[in-house]
């Protein structure tokens, strides 16, 4: 064996795995472990060998070893008198699982010699842990090999029968060896070998001698024991005195006595099992004594009587001498009576009866249940076979006929094991144990304990309940205790025998109350009578229900006088009764009515006298936890009437006055603890109150009942959790017991759903809870709890007898701080935020010398190797720590961090370990990757090397856990037993958390391993179940991960830069067709949460999951398509039609949050897809259907759930109509569409009016408290770009833009949109609040007002009225004054002057569709507005922003409407139409002067915007990103000339508007040139005679020269236009597109034609003006002829290149065109107005 390898499985490994508690779950695996390890199990303790030369010398052989641990190995070989080879295993193994330090560690340990001793006693320690495991091995095979309820009994079955053969000899050698082994010393072992190791090896020798004895008595629990062993067994066992007799026995101690009894009663028990008592009862019954295998072994029988007779010293003999008596008895009677007897009579001696009970209880109370279980049925037998053999009264000292009480416990205890109670009732009452019962039955109830003890203990099931329910119903007997004969008795014959005369009640109760009733003429039997008394068995019938009610209510009645103690004591078995009845099976709860309702007012009684029955208040107490369990209001509002519980005498309101406990009574519990409890060291009472409380809290209660447990569990919180461990206490384990209830207890309040409760409300369980544990002391005391460590966990668990047992100290301990690793997480988790550290959160993080840090005690539990949840739930606390306390957990580890390093990744690289530490110690490390820097740079141990041109490469470290991670990542490892999918998917948590983090040195080394993006993606090629039959939801969650991970590697690194395997298998995912598989996936997972939301959808979770990432790719795939190889359009539409479809399951149906939150979800996509995918979306079916039904289902949904949603699918419908319009869409859903909307915008907008008017009524806080909380969630009412009102409107605008059959007129006269509209708008004017709603209203409004319907409902619903006045603090109300209104801010950002601008177009087009009908409205507008208006129109002189300029662009398009009401105007408003018409000659010379001096315009500009020119936005053009490149100086210059070019663009717009409005103002020209009679008094002179070029003064007045100027200047730039190359500055061709180019040509085309008009008609009106002296017309004729000829003669040359033919139509509609003398061109194929004006020089020359 020493040869087999090095790889050998540890003893401890080996018995986690055959428990079930190991990775290796399947029964194949554990077959293979067994047939691996059998010849171990086979040999025992013998697989240990001595040390022998040969060994030592194939160890010095072996190269493999490193000196150093040879040396040590030698060590330990001498130590502990092992095998040297076997002593290299035993150092691996001890390395690998127990050793706390590292690899660098033990160099330094093995160096040091007082180290190295310690480090060999803890070796020794792991030594004794493999025997013992060894042992516990083959206990467990033992144990379940014939329990068909286990899932490895063929498994256990097959390996117990190859052990079979020679199992018994080889262990009770092995037995005798340890019995007989004399105890190591100094000179035998080595130094170190002192009284105190010793000590230790000799408790281990008691152990193993336990085990061995249980295992061969478990093995003769299955297998028959011949006569020759029975011989040797007894011979043996005398020898060593039933274990008392010990080789060492000099160094057993206190301590060991519990081993050195279990030795003994082990021993007994082997004896009667091999006597086979069972199968003698039977021989016995079916009177065949002979097939006994003893009946043919005479020999054999008599030196066993010889043997026997020599024992009946020591207790442990008792029970084999009466099982040896019973053999005798039954197989030779006739033989040797004397003998037989004496034996008999020995056993009763040793008070046989009272020891097995002693003996069962001893065996139950630890260690192997199935031990204990299998002794019962072995003493069942033995006494089963003593009361059908004996007379009871044999049995017993003294002629009483009295049940012995020894007996009854012993049978008690026999019949709790869990089959043997339905065996008894299926037996004849006067057979075995039914004896016992029936002598109970004669005694009762004078004396009512007896019976009601068994049958307590004859309930196992609901059968046997209904069996002692009706036994007790049907009572036959009533024996009664009488001093004398009553009067109304008569005596018959010899006395024996009474007969009553009268009817009797049997209690002395009221009349109301129930009674018992002797009925008259009944006879009784006296069964013992004289002096003393009598004692008569009355034979009548009654039900023993009624008669314990009336002993209940005999107490009620006595409770205040002598005689309670013993009416107690009738009682409290009464109460346990009812107790495990309703335990057992709740049905019969009605039937018990009468009792389980008098419990109340026991309760009250009882807890109030002056010295209160403890033990029958604990018996009520958990008889109410019971009743609780199914109606807990019913026995909580019973409870409250009782006094027995604390109460608060003052309502509670504040979390102050509940911690403080200010109010609060501890009721008749707290006065008994503190008088009764505490100073006697019994807690019976706390223990049922606490059982209570968790049961009440479990029980759901309403939130006031469940308030009213406050001071309940106030007192727990505050006067036990931190003090229990103080009390006093009598019985070992009781302390550990009640601070495990009350974790339990806590844990139950944190796990209540939460409430919703009024923030003003009394403070609810969960939250005092949550207070008291992170602000009082209950936190500290849970604190202390956590750190007891895991080395005190191993002391307690080794100091039991056997750790198989669940109800250990050991167990307990355990349990108690896995539950305040739970409860600390849940309070921490639960805890409201703040922004300081809570009294808990300090005491965990802080910071103590020398290891005293919780922090390391919790990262230390992952030394813990007995329950797997322990080490789990510790890391678990550990992640919640790392993410919420600010403190570094690597500081906390200190000089540890490193060994808990080696620690974590040994139990993660473990194949055996447990799955669930495995995921918990990833997600771990995943939370770390964030919150942890020093930590997790520990743990990928990444170790750097230099690199190519200086730089740094990494290299994975040795101990890295990036090497476990990317084995769980192998594809070829997926589903075999240590990779798992939950472990699979935790490792690529793992990986995420690195990518988020940008943890880029790890992603490098990462990126390089070979197969690394294989594997990765290899989930993505999987075949999964359609979502509805998911039976791995974590497989989902591995997919999403491996999308995410995908897609930011996508997008952090620049596409040339992805690694090949990367893009080779995006190539994969995108040739398989993946992409269309997921998307379909992702549609059908959603549509199965709409189906199946009704009965809840399994794993939403994980679906969410998925679909968040899918939605993630995909919007990468938008701007990366290329790399995802994502690039066919047909493709893109199946996509887009899955989400589309997706989107529409989920908000279509019967909505649940889980539904609203994927539509969502699907929602956003659909839009990014909308924005992106354009030409795709274009060529799609129609979308507007599926959009609208959508939008009909949301609008129908709650309100406050899909505000967000909502707004999404308006935005989506918006994007919809812009790409698709109506065309191609079923139109016969527009109405309802329209109403839809209509509909959402009329309710958005009141609700907006009421928040306005609400805000503005509560004054500047209001507002301020808007600005600060910009982020907070106030309802819809909230002025947002993307809000839902703010959408609907603008979709409302889009709906009526493409409704070409205006099905909008109906609506609009349906739905009162336009008031509601109108309403709101006024309010945010009159308040300058609601800026988007604003806008939104305004450019609705304005796609009304192009139609005549529209613009007729618009101004009919008082346009001007809302926006007229209001308008004016728009710009009136900024503290700036007009110098802010100028504003340099981007023309597109939402601001006030925006809105002033889009009310001058909605002005604008109201005019030009209604014209005269509107014109007073507009008259009204101009006169509020004149001031801005003129000051608009001089502004451009000082500010050219764009935002300027484009006002200036609006307001000269309004007058340029009003300008064609010219005597209206004049009529109305003269002295304002006069300033408008000198302010237009102003303007138009500003913008002709600026036009003309570029440079100086790029000086402005320069001067005004600081160094650099704001970026340009040219008209109509969008403008593609620039690439950052070396020229950026170039790039700077190219950028202000596109800045100069847009200043330059609007300021031509605006020359031409203003020359088009001018015209309005200036004669026609036909008509001056041709109408002699013309009043010229009807128009001004516009421009001043003067030939001189536009100055930029403003005292200088505009002249012809001006207009002059401005043809020209157009002509120039119309020249730089056509330029098709310049060799220095950047051409105007250069820097716009072609159609901007077009543009450009047809408004400087536009402009000169408005200007040659408007000069001919001036200077016609001027020769025409008497009042021009004839000098100057004469100079004006000369100037206008030759400068009109060289003009002309240019534009010729112009058109004969091909310019636009017609250019007033490119800007502005044909309404608006100059009119021009002729219709057609001359017959060179001249432009009408080039005609004109040749026409007006020949007029002129004439």
């Amino acid at each position: 064996m020493a040869d087999s390898g090095m790889s050998v499985r540890s003893c401890r490994e080996l018995w986690t795995i055959l428990l079930g508690r190991s990775a290796l779950r399947e029964p194949a695996h554990i077959e293979a472990e067994l047939e691996r390890h059998w010849d171990r199990l086979h040999q025992g303790l013998h697989y240990y060998k001595p040390p022998s030369p040969s060994a030592a010398a194939r160890l010095k052989e072996n190269k493999e070893v490193a000196a150093p641990l040879k040396d040590l190995a030698l060590r330990i070989s001498k130590l502990l008198g092992l095998d040297e080879q076997q002593s290299v295993q035993l150092l691996q193994c001890y390395l690998q699982e127990d050793y706390r330090g590292t690899r660098d560690s033990l160099k330094v340990v093995l160096k040091d010699e007082r180290q190295s001793q310690t480090l060999l006693l803890k070796i020794a320690d792991y030594y004794y842990d493999e025997r013992t495991c060894l042992l516990r091995c083959v206990l467990l095979l033992l144990t379940y090999f014939q329990d068909e309820r286990h899932p490895y009994r063929a498994e256990y079955s097959n390996c117990v029968n190859k052990l079979e053969k020679d199992l018994v000899s080889r262990y009770q050698s092995q037995f005798e060896t340890l019995f007989k082994a004399e105890a190591p010393t100094w000179e035998t072992h080595g130094n170190l070998m002192t009284e105190r190791q010793a000590s230790l090896w000799f408790l281990q020798c008691l152990r193993e001698q336990s085990l061995l004895l249980e295992i061969i008595f478990l093995y003769y629990a299955y297998f028959e024991m011949s006569p020759p062993d029975l011989l040797s067994f007894t011979k043996m066992f005398k020898e060593e005195g039933f274990g008392l007799r010990q080789t060492n026995r000099h160094l057993v101690d206190r301590s060991m006595d519990a081993l050195v009894e279990r030795i003994g009663y082990l021993s007994s028990l082997i004896l009667v099992e091999g006597m086979d008592i069972d199968f003698l009862h039977k021989c016995a019954l079916e009177d065949c004594p002979e097939q006994h295998q003893f009946s043919g072994a005479a020999d054999i029988i008599k030196e066993m009587d010889q043997l026997l007779l020599t024992l009946g010293d020591i207790p442990h003999h008792g029970p084999v001498l009466l099982a040896w008596v019973l053999l005798r008895h039954t197989l030779r009677p006739d033989e040797s009576p004397p003998v037989v007897r004496r034996i008999g009579s020995t056993a009763l001696q040793l008070e046989v009866f009272k020891y097995m009970s002693t003996m069962l209880r001893g065996l139950g109370a630890s260690g192997n249940n199935c031990t204990a279980s299998t002794a019962k049925m072995c003493v069942y037998g033995l006494l089963s076979f003593v009361m059908t053999s004996f007379e009871e009264e044999s049995l017993q000292s003294g002629g009483v006929a009295t049940p012995c009480s020894h007996l009854i416990d012993a049978a008690c205890e026999v019949l709790s094991a869990p089959s043997l109670a339905e065996v008894f009732w299926e037996m004849k009452p006067d057979m075995g144990l039914g004896v016992i019962l029936d002598s109970a039955v004669g005694t009762f109830p004078h004396q009512i304990g007896p019976l009601l003890q068994l049958l307590t203990a004859l309930l196992s099931n609901k059968s046997t309940v209904k069996k002692v329910y009706n036994f007790l119903d049907k009572m036959s007997f009533y024996t009664q205790a009488l001093p004398h004969r009553p009067p109304d008795v008569v005596a018959k014959d010899d006395g024996t025998l009474w007969r009553r005369q009268t009817p009797k009640l049997l209690y002395p109760l009221g009349s109301g109350q129930a009674n018992l009733w002797m009925p008259q003429g009944i006879l009784g039997q006296v069964v013992a009578g004289g002096e003393q008394g009598y004692v008569v068995r009355w034979d009548f019938s009654y039900s023993a229900w009624t008669l314990f009610t009336c002993e209940v209510e005999m107490l009620l009645h006595v409770v205040s006088t002598a005689d309670v103690v013993a009416h107690c004591a009738r009682v409290k078995p009464i109460l346990d009764l009812i107790h495990r009845i309703l335990t057992t099976d709740w049905t019969v709860s009605d039937c018990l009515l009468p009792l389980t309702s008098r419990i109340y007012l026991l309760l009250q009684r009882l807890t109030s006298v002056i010295c209160p029955p403890v033990d029958v208040i604990a018996s009520c107490v958990s008889c109410l936890s019971v009743l609780a369990a199914r109606t807990p209001g019913k026995v909580w509002s019973s409870l409250q009437h009782t006094g027995f519980l604390p109460f608060a005498s003052t309502p509670l309101t504040s979390m102050a006055q509940c911690s403080s406990a200010e109010g609060m009574k501890a009721g008749n519990y707290g006065n008994l603890l503190v008088q009764m409890e505490q100073p006697g060291g019994e807690y019976a009472v706390t223990v049922a109150f606490l059982r209570l409380i968790t049961t009440l809290v479990k029980g759901q209660l309403g939130s006031t009942q469940s308030r009213g447990l406050v001071p309940c569990v106030l007192l727990v919180l505050k006067e036990m959790l931190p003090t229990y461990h103080k009390w006093r206490y009598n019985t070992y384990g009781v302390r550990e017991r009640i601070g495990c209830l009350i974790l339990e207890l806590i844990h139950a309040i944190l796990n209540l759903s939460p409430e919703g409760e009024d923030p003003g409300s009394a403070p609810t369980l969960q939250s005092l809870c949550i207070y008291s544990l992170a602000n009082t002391e209950a936190g500290q005391a849970v604190v202390d709890i956590m750190g007891v460590g895991v080395d005190t966990i191993d002391v307690v668990l080794a100091a039991q007898p056997s750790s198989c047992g669940s109800e250990g100290p050991g167990q307990i301990l355990i349990q108690t701080v896995k539950l305040a690793f739970s409860v600390t997480n849940n309070a921490i988790r639960l805890k409201p935020p703040s922004d300081a550290a809570s009294p808990l959160e300090t005491a965990l993080t802080q910071h103590g010398g020398q290891g005293g840090n919780l922090i390391a005690v919790l990262a230390k539990y992952i030394y813990h190797k007995h329950d797997p949840a322990l080490p789990r739930l510790a890391i678990q606390l550990l992640k919640r720590l790392a993410t919420v306390a600010p403190m570094s957990v690597y500081a906390c580890l200190g000089g540890d961090a490193a060994a808990i390093r080696d620690a974590f990744l040994t139990r993660l690289q473990s194949r055996t370990e447990d799955l669930r530490i495995k995921v918990m110690i990833l997600e771990f490390l995943t939370v770390a990757v964030e919150t942890q820097p020093g930590l997790i740079e520990l743990f990928l141990h990444l170790e750097a090397t230099d690199g190519e041109e200086g730089s740094k490469d990494f290299l994975l470290g040795e101990w890295s856990c990036l090497h476990l991670v990317l084995d769980l990542m192998d594809s070829q490892q997926q589903g075999r037993y240590w990779c798992p999918p939950l472990l699979h998917r935790a490792a690529l948590a793992f990986l995420l958390a690195l990518w988020q983090d940008r943890r880029d040195s790890a992603i490098a080394v990462l990126r390089r391993k070979e197969r690394f993006w294989d594997n990765l993606i290899t989930p993505l090629f999987g075949t999964l179940a359609p979502p509805s039959d998911t039976t791995e939801p974590c497989v989902l969650e591995t997919c999403a991960l491996v999308m995410k991970i995908v897609g930011l590697e996508i997008f952090y690194v620049v596409s040339g830069s992805l690694e090949t395997s990367l893009r080779e298998g995006l190539r994969r995912l995108a040739g398989a067709r993946r992409y269309e598989f997921w998307s379909q996936y992702v549609r059908a997972a959603v549509e199965g949460v709409a189906k199946r939301e009704e009965e809840g959808f399994c794993c939403f979770q994980e679906t969410q999951m998925l679909i968040s990432a899918w939605r993630m790719l995909l919007i990468l795939s938008t701007s990366h398509s290329d790399v995802m190889q994502l690039t066919d359009d047909a493709t893109k539409l199946k996509l887009f039609t899955d989400v589309l479809e997706a989107t529409r399951a989920a908000l279509t149906t019967p909505t649940s949050v889980a539904c609203l939150r994927l539509g969502s979800m699907m929602a956003t996509l659909l839009l990014v897809l909308l924005k992106q995918w354009r030409s795709v979306v274009s060529a799609a079916p129609d979308v507007l259907a599926p959009l609208a039904l959508i939008l009909e289902s949301v609008l129908q949904a709650d309100q406050q759930m899909m505000d967000r949603t909502k707004a999404k699918i308006f935005s989506a419908l918006i994007s919809v109509l812009q790409i698709q319009g109506l065309n191609g869409g079923d139109i016969s859903q527009l109405p309802q569409l329209l109403l839809s909307v209509c509909e959402t915008v009329k309710d958005e907008a009141l609700r907006l009016v009421d928040s306005t008017r609400h805000m503005t009524q509560t004054g500047e806080v209001g507002e301020d408290e808007d600005s600060m909380e910009t982020d907070s969630p106030r309802g819809p009412q909230k002025d947002q770009r993307d809000g839902v009102c703010v959408l609907a409107l603008h979709l409302a605008k889009e709906l009526c833009r493409s409704d070409e059959d205006e099905h909008w007129v109906s609506v609009l006269g349906r739905v009162p949109v336009l008031p509601a509209v109108l309403n709101g708008v006024e309010l945010s004017l009159r308040s300058r609040h609601n800026l988007y709603f604003t806008e939104a209203a305004l450019h609705l409004l304005l796609t009304l007002a192009r139609s005549p319907q529209g613009a007729a409902a618009v101004a009919g619903a008082g346009i001007i009225q809302t926006i007229c006045l209001p308008l004016l603090s728009v710009y009136e109300g900024s503290s700036n004054g007009a110098s802010q209104s100028f504003s340099r801010k981007s023309q597109d950002a939402a601001c006030w002057p925006g809105v002033y601008r889009l009310c001058l177009s909605l002005m604008e087009s109201l005019l030009k569709t209604l014209r005269h009908n509107f014109i007073h409205q507009a008259l009204d507008f101009v006169g509020v507005h004149q001031e801005r208006i003129l000051q608009c129109l001089t502004a451009v002189r000082s500010v050219q922003s764009l935002s300027c300029l484009d006002e200036a662009d609006h307001t000269v398009g309004f007058l340029l409407q009003i300008s064609s009401f010219c005597q209206d105007w004049q009529f109305h408003l003269p002295q304002l139409l006069r300033d408008v018409q000198v302010n237009l000659c102003y303007l138009c010379q500003t913008c002709t002067y600026l036009l003309h001096g570029k440079k100086m315009l790029h000086h402005y500009l320069q001067a005004k915007n600081g160094d650099t020119l704001p970026p340009a936005h040219l008209p109509k053009t969008q403008r593609p990103p620039q690439p950052l490149s070396k020229e950026a100086g170039g790039e700077r210059e190219e950028a202000e000339q596109k800045a100069v070019l847009a200043v330059q663009c609007s300021l031509l717009k605006i020359l031409s508007k203003t020359l088009a409005t001018l015209q309005h103002f200036t004669p026609d020209c036909c008509q001056i040139l041709v109408d002699q009679t013309m009043d010229l008094a009807e128009y001004s002179t516009l421009f001043v005679l003067s030939f001189t070029t536009p100055a930029f003064e403003p005292d200088v007045a505009p002249s012809f020269g001006t207009l002059l100027a401005t043809i020209n200047v157009a002509l120039s730039m119309l020249g730089e236009v056509e330029k098709k190359k310049e060799p220095v500055a950047l051409s105007i061709a250069a820097l716009a597109s072609s159609e901007e180019v077009q543009v450009l040509k047809s408004l400087l085309m536009f402009t000169m034609e408005n200007c040659f008009y408007v000069l001919v008609s001036q200077a016609a009106r001027c020769l025409k003006d008497p009042s021009v002296v004839p000098r100057d017309k004469q100079r004006l004729k000369q100037e206008l002829s030759s400068e009109l000829s060289t003009l002309l003669s240019s534009l010729s040359r112009h058109f004969r290149r091909g310019s636009p033919s017609s250019p007033a139509g490119a800007i502005l509609p044909p309404s608006q065109k100059p009119p021009t003398p002729g219709s057609k061109a001359g017959p060179e194929g001249q432009e009408p107005f080039i005609q004109l004006v040749q026409a007006f020089i020949r007029l002129v020359q004439r």
